[in-house]
């Protein structure tokens, strides 16, 4: 679950809820998680939010200089719960069937809850000096949901390269913030094949990728702010044009929607709509 638009949703959310408050106390349930053992999560009690930030998928919780990073992985969300269990918008402090918190963070005005329903541990916690601190987030590339990020930008991320497109748009070193879903419904609104090199595409191609890009991950932006943090999946599920959708119609043409090959039923397209470039 969480991609570019539901993280960047969240960080809005507690960035306005959470900035002047400072943390009462902690609650680190799974050890694993917390990724620097040197510098232990009660190192951010008594201190204040300053700010909120998102890193492709990642938050960054600034507490007055010392920063709380959390990276929530394939399957990591989080909760909230208003003090006095007052479910005001954003949440209602329930998790996620089959999740399972990994650490509480309470305030004054509730308890931020992180939660993880992987079969493995997919949740990272970092407490660091800045954000590029987190090794992941020092990796990233350019952010994908950035109204800046340019058409030359793509092109050049591109290359020449022998790579599959999906693969490539989930390649957080080249393009921030994308994940299986999201990848998925871009090369749709493209009309270009998941299974398409980078290196085969043309100019017209690189146009068209570029602005299914801008336009998918600009209108996911702006519906996800405002959903309530329990509903941020049901939200992301119900966009979903051909993500998720195996055996249904096609939204736009006579096709129906297929597993894309090799994925394993993880992600989907329309044989019949999307196409490999010319000479591929």
């Amino acid at each position: 679950m969480p991609e570019a638009p539901e993280v960047e949703a969240l960080a809005h959310f507690l960035r306005e809820r959470l900035t002047g408050h400072a943390v009462t106390r902690v609650e680190l349930i799974e050890a694993r998680a917390l990724k620097t053992r040197a510098r232990p999560l009660d190192e951010i009690v008594g201190r204040a939010v300053t700010g909120v930030t998102r890193h492709g998928k990642h938050i960054d919780v600034d507490l007055a200089g010392v920063h709380l990073g959390i990276g929530f992985g394939r399957a990591g969300w989080a909760t909230w719960q208003a003090t006095g269990g007052g479910s005001e918008e954003g949440g209602s402090g329930e998790i996620a069937a089959g999740a399972a918190v990994i650490a509480r963070i309470a305030f004054d005005i509730g308890i931020l809850g992180i939660t993880d329903a992987a079969d493995w541990l997919s949740v990272q916690l970092h407490v660091v000096d800045a954000p590029d601190d987190v090794p992941a987030v020092a990796k990233l590339g350019p952010d994908a949901a950035d109204p800046a990020y340019s058409r030359d930008m793509l092109s050049a991320a591109l290359g020449k390269r022998r790579k599959q497109l999906k693969a490539l748009l989930q390649e957080q070193e080249t393009l921030a913030g994308i994940g299986n879903a999201y990848s998925d419904e871009i090369l749709y609104a493209a009309r270009l094949s998941p299974v398409a090199h980078a290196a085969a595409l043309s100019e017209d191609d690189i146009t068209r990728l570029y602005l299914a890009l801008h336009d998918t991950l600009g209108a996911a932006v702006i519906a996800r702010r405002g959903v309530p943090i329990a509903d941020q999946k049901a939200a992301k599920v119900a966009s979903m044009r051909v993500h998720g959708r195996t055996g249904e119609p096609c939204p736009d043409g006579q096709g129906v929607i297929e597993d894309i090959p090799g994925t394993k039923g993880g992600g989907q397209w329309c044989p019949s709509c999307q196409t490999l470039p010319e000479g591929a």
